[in-house]
């Protein structure tokens, strides 16, 4: 993924700027705020780190699901 398949969104919000990042084949979301006299590529570097954290640990969750499946004897997880 690059920053080119990114949807990004910033919001002023009194002294702050609320930025919006999303991944539209995975339809993950996540905003940070940071202060308004940070620039705009700052603001959208930390945005873009927090997207890939958030979709390495969704990955994470689902090789671990993946792998406890294949173990007999294991309950059900709802």
């Amino acid at each position: 993924m690059n920053e080119q398949e990114l949807i990004i969104e910033f919001v002023p919000i009194g002294n702050s700027v609320k930025v919006s990042v999303m991944d539209p084949v995975s339809l993950t979301e996540v905003s940070i705020v940071g202060p308004r006299t940070a620039s705009q590529q700052e603001l959208q570097r930390t945005a873009v780190q927090k997207l890939h954290y958030v979709l390495s640990q969704k990955q994470s969750a689902k090789d671990k699901a993946e792998e406890n499946n294949d173990k007999p004897g294991r309950g059900i997880i709802v």
